[in-house]
């Protein structure tokens, strides 16, 4: 008997992002590398694990996983070769390659070999692209290297090499002479995660952006039938309190937990009691952002104000930026704080240091979370602050 949740799976649309990562079509982008784009929490990380890696492994590909986010402390270029390393070490026969590449010439009786495998990685004895290819050719199988959250690759000089050392090894596995290399890249924040890929100066310039798709009512169905609550749940109930609470499945089994042994609900109360649970939860998870934003000083606030206005446009420093600080400090009678560059820089810093703003290694600055923008302008606190149009 297994004790683990039981998960909801999608493979159909698995096997429709595998066979299209794979496919090799004249004038297609996917070869670059796909960035798949959905907001925290909702069900993403689950499909990439759980239903996207078996799919690709069904096709005969070799699956590399690196998730960028399991470890925040951790540095993102350092997770990436960590992943790389971790499945060389599964094969005896790329390690023997490897060995042989680096001029080791004594083998262990039994044929065993003293190879370390930190020497390969960025500014190592052996490059990720030669790792790569060793493995390439030993295996005769295309590689998918999938990188969850991959936005927190620019934050660090260590994870910009790494993905310009995965771009090289890309251009490399996908010649004639092996068997391929994919890249599939997702990230909670579509502006972030389009830095990846949206100038010609970094790795995977030109490479697809795809809105991953949301649950559906598919999800809803079957939780309904699985919930295991003392009453029925109507899917035609519980859909549209899905779709407001953002799509996220952890306030329905949060709503659910906190019903479960609730030997008081009735059949007619239970959907009522359960739709307001799920609402109250969503209501709470949003006031913790809410009292953080709050807190803010006038100028920290005009900042994320101005950041979340501005989208993917923003520009700290510029002068049309200085004068929508201004303007947002003037709607709060808060005319005599300086806005200068100091003050915009220590803004950030704090902002940063709320987790309400990130921060690439290059200075480009965007807002953490869509939530935090969707609580602003809940708020009321966006309307008239929109930049003028030129």
């Amino acid at each position: 008997m297994s004790h683990s949740p039981e998960l909801f799976h999608r493979p159909e649309l698995a096997e429709r992002i595998a066979r299209q990562v794979l496919t090799v079509a004249v004038g297609s982008a996917a070869s670059s590398g796909v960035f798949l784009a959905a907001p925290r929490r909702t069900g993403k990380s689950t499909f990439l694990r759980e239903d996207l890696r078996p799919a690709f492994e069904r096709a005969d590909a070799l699956v590399v996983y690196a998730d960028l986010w399991a470890n925040p402390t951790a540095d993102p270029g350092e997770v990436i070769v960590a992943a790389i390393r971790a499945m060389l070490a599964t094969n005896d026969g790329v390690v023997m390659r490897l060995a042989k590449a680096s001029g080791l010439s004594k083998i262990a009786i039994g044929g065993a070999v003293n190879f370390d495998l930190d020497r390969v990685g960025l500014s190592k004895d052996i490059s990720l692209t030669d790792a790569l290819v060793a493995l390439s050719d030993e295996i005769e199988q295309v590689i998918v290297l999938v990188i969850d959250e991959a936005q927190h690759a620019i934050t660090t000089d260590a994870g910009i090499a790494a993905l310009f050392a995965l771009k090289a090894a890309r251009d490399e596995l996908n010649s004639t002479h092996h068997h391929g290399l994919r890249l599939v890249c997702t990230g909670s924040n579509r502006d972030k995660l389009a830095m990846l890929r949206n100038s010609k100066d970094q790795a995977f310039y030109g490479a697809p952006m795809v809105d991953f798709p949301m649950l559906g009512k598919d999800f809803i169905a079957w939780f309904c039938e699985k919930a295991a609550l003392p009453f029925p749940l109507p899917p035609e109930r519980i859909w549209p309190v899905f779709v407001a609470a953002g799509y996220r499945p952890e306030l329905l089994g949060a709503a659910a937990d906190t019903l479960r042994f609730n030997f008081d609900v009735s059949a007619d109360t239970g959907p009522d009691r359960f739709v307001d649970a799920v609402s109250q939860l969503a209501t709470e998870m949003n006031q913790v952002q809410r009292k953080v934003i709050r807190s803010l000083t006038p100028i920290q606030q005009a900042v994320l104000r101005v950041m979340a206005v501005t989208g993917s446009n923003y520009a700290p420093f510029e002068a049309a930026t200085m004068a929508l600080y201004r303007k947002g400090l003037l709607e709060v009678a808060e005319d005599d704080v300086k806005v200068d560059v100091p003050n915009v820089q220590q803004a950030l810093i704090a902002l940063q240091e709320k987790k309400l703003v990130w921060r690439a290694a290059r200075g480009v600055y965007a807002i953490e979370e869509q939530a935090v923008t969707d609580i602003l302008a809940s708020d009321g606190l966006l309307t008239g602050l929109e930049p003028a149009s030129e």
